[in-house]
């Protein structure tokens, strides 16, 4: 049998396997197996969540919040995504959690756990790209001192740098899913390579300290004014804002050739691959740091320790190795955000559903696109009244994608007689790996709402716990008195009474080209 022929009896077979769940085949169904890993690695991308967030776990609980946390919270992450792919893989669905919750739970759950990954998915798009906005204004300030160097004096223009990375990565996703495959494509390899380099750099050419084994593993430190083992448990922000963003592969299973092998080994394996390449990157690191006090009252811990150690020029290259990295993170989180708000729409559980479910001619959901963007820019904008708003966000992100992440995982360990394995599954550890899903992401919820810092001030408040709290007293009535009663959860695409106008051909018929 030809390529070309097993290729085909595949999408035959991943349209039949759709059209059982309910759905037509509109996206475009053209990414590969290594695709699907890529976008996901991607948006995880220890170039940008680990070195954005690797200050502030240093102001936490000093070398140990990477030494120490950054194993501890892989090892749950891992646990998170094989109960998730095992689930991917019995549903390969756009709407991925949402679709999940819906049919294991009722559409209830469903439609909030659709709300928890949304906000989730827009929170980890600003966190991105805030975080890659402040990157490049701290990298700017190195060559054009007049352009003020991150921090409150720098916040406009970090947001007007912000609004370009997101108009930018928003046309790019706009000119088709060819485009998007290609740039994940690279992306992945840029990733796995630019850690190489940076690691090696950092290893065989930068100054260590004398003893950076007992720096890493025995200093105890914290800047929060907490006790240290306080101090310690904040720091596992930098490893579990690391890990998000995995469900990627769940929402591009529609146009993902075998999703129901392929999305399933995506999820996991973007998590373990990122768990031993962002530890490499953390070790090189904390074994070249200079002067920790130093180190922690620069612009940018990075920039400073791979400039100070490597030289202005080297040292700015790497760092521009991780900017790059990030810019591909931010794009690959916008097409991820995009088909969540595309397959919600589809079933008509948003305001302005029939605004949301449109594609464009290159089979593009450009309104959800734009949705996107706008979300992530508005969520940002508090950063210029408070200085631990970047660390709200990136805690709401945390917050919100896991319990969408492990919501489903637990209405399958309670109604496990509705659940039917897909052809990946974790046999007689499904369970046990489940429920430590569940009980690691409900200590993590708990964890990101609690205080920063102490004293604590206006200036310094985590405000997680007061936009979470205002979620649900907006969602909750919201549901009681009016969603319930008409929201059913998903529908039949070919059901004549659906209420959602199909508006698009089927993603079979013709490509764009880039």
């Amino acid at each position: 049998m030809s390529k070309k022929t097993a290729r085909e009896e595949q999408l035959q077979q991943d349209m039949k396997r759709l059209h059982e769940l309910g759905y037509k085949q509109e996206l475009a169904r053209s990414m590969s197996g290594f695709t699907n890993f890529a976008i996901s690695f991607t948006i995880i991308s220890v170039l940008a969540g680990t070195l954005t967030l690797f200050g502030v776990g240093l102001s936490s609980s000093g070398p140990s919040a990477a030494a120490y946390g950054w194993p501890i919270v892989s090892f749950f992450a891992i646990m998170v995504a094989a109960a998730m792919a095992e689930i991917a893989s019995a549903y390969p669905t756009a709407g991925g959690l949402y679709y999940w919750a819906s049919k294991l739970g009722g559409a209830g759950w469903g439609w909030f756990t659709a709300w928890f990954n949304l906000i989730g998915q827009v929170a980890v798009t600003a966190g991105i790209d805030y975080g890659l906005a402040m990157f490049v204004d701290a990298l700017l300030n190195q060559f054009i001192p007049s352009i003020p160097a991150e921090g409150s004096a720098g916040s406009i223009a970090t947001l007007i740098i912000y609004a370009v990375i997101l108009v930018t990565q928003a046309f790019i996703n706009s000119r088709g899913i060819n485009l998007v495959s290609l740039l994940n494509n690279i992306s992945a390899w840029w990733h796995i390579v630019g850690v190489v380099i940076i690691v090696g750099a950092l290893l065989f050419f930068a100054p260590h300290h004398e003893n950076p084994w007992n720096f890493m593993y025995a200093t105890k430190f914290t800047a929060s004014g907490f006790p240290y083992w306080y101090g310690f448990l904040l720091g596992l922000l930098l490893a579990a804002y690391t890990f998000t963003g995995y469900d990627a592969s769940a929402h591009i299973s529609e146009e993902t050739a075998g999703a129901e092998l392929t999305a399933p080994k995506g999820i996991l394996m973007s998590v373990v691959v990122s768990a031993i390449a962002g530890y490499l990157l953390i070790i090189g690191l904390l074994v070249a740091m200079p002067d920790m006090k130093d180190t922690m009252g620069s612009s940018n811990a990075v920039l400073y320790i791979l400039t100070t150690r490597l030289g202005e020029t080297v040292g700015t290259l790497m760092f521009l190795i991780a900017i790059v990295a990030q810019f591909f993170c931010g794009t690959a989180s916008i097409t991820s955000n995009s088909r969540m708000i595309f397959a919600f729409a589809r079933d008509g559980g948003m305001p302005g559903a029939k605004t949301w479910y449109r594609l464009s001619d290159r089979h593009v959901p450009l309104n959800a696109l734009l949705l996107s963007i706008v979300s992530a820019f508005i969520l940002a904008l508090p950063a210029l009244f408070s200085t631990v708003v970047y660390t709200a966000v990136t805690s709401i992100a945390v917050i919100g994608l896991y319990i969408a992440y492990v919501t489903p995982v637990f209405l399958k360990l309670i109604h496990a007689e509705r659940f039917k394995v897909g052809p990946w599954n974790l046999g007689v550890w499904s369970k046990p790996i489940g429920w430590l899903a569940v009980v690691w992401t409900l200590f993590g919820s708990i964890l990101f709402i609690l205080p920063v810092s102490y004293p604590i001030t206006a200036q310094n408040f985590n405000f997680t716990g007061v936009v979470l709290l205002f979620v649900w007293i907006l969602l909750i009535p919201w549901y009681w008195f009016s969603v319930r009663h008409w929201f059913k959860g998903p529908h039949s695409a070919f059901d004549d009474a659906k209420d959602i106008d199909y508006v698009a051909p089927s993603a079979q018929s013709h490509q764009h080209s880039i």
